[in-house]
């Protein structure tokens, strides 16, 4: 888990947005940054703060990945053949964490780093362990049998403020989802607007 996985709700302050789209985020209270000076940070944005923004808005969205591998996200992104916003995207979907996440095998995305760093999730058949692990289309994800009964597990397939997109064929009674296609910014039931080819234009400054 990420050094501020405690501190979430800081993320969605200093966005000013409620990213993750939680019933529970400050956001929901208060629309404006944290600190004693928060409510005055409303001035015009310059373009590198705009793009700024969008980076911290999507890397934080995913866990609050690291700078490093966030930024190896974006040299993988260029390298591959398309748009480079729509890659980086589609690099993000395929972290293991955020497919046992948009599977709704646990309510948030940093529960879903924890569940997979302490495994409980098996790929084709095989314990994984890594986060980032990169699933690809047909892969079968599937909770471990013997922590199908955790209360947060079943807690979180009751959860009715999100849905599974439609890149996932999930059964939610044996705990087991598989990614049909890799989904493009538009699919990605995202709370807040993103902006992946601001992110790129930040890292290609």
């Amino acid at each position: 888990m990420t050094k501020r996985a405690e501190s979430k709700y800081k993320i969605d302050r200093r966005m000013g947005q409620n990213i993750w789209g939680r019933p529970k985020s400050p956001v929901n209270r208060r629309e404006y940054g944290p600190g004693q000076h928060g409510q005055r940070r409303k001035g015009k944005m310059s373009d590198f703060g705009t793009q700024l923004k969008a980076k911290q808005k999507l890397k934080g969205y995913y866990g609050n990945i690291s700078e490093k591998q966030f930024r190896k996200y974006y040299a993988e992104a260029i390298r591959m053949k398309g748009d480079s916003g729509d890659n980086l995207v589609g690099l993000l979907e395929r972290r293991l964490d955020a497919v046992v996440y948009r599977s709704k095998f646990v309510a948030t995305v940093f529960a879903a780093r924890q569940f997979v760093n302490h495994g409980h999730v098996k790929v084709n058949g095989r314990k994984v362990n890594i986060a980032s692990y990169q699933v690809k289309v047909g892969d079968v994800i599937e909770v471990k049998e013997t922590s199908k009964q955790l209360t947060f597990v079943l807690e979180a397939a009751q959860l009715a403020e999100r849905d599974v997109p439609d890149y996932y064929e999930v059964d939610g009674n044996k705990m087991v989802a598989k990614m049909t296609r890799i989904p493009l910014p538009s699919d990605v039931p995202y709370p807040v607007v993103m902006e992946p080819n601001l992110v790129i234009e930040f890292y290609s400054r």
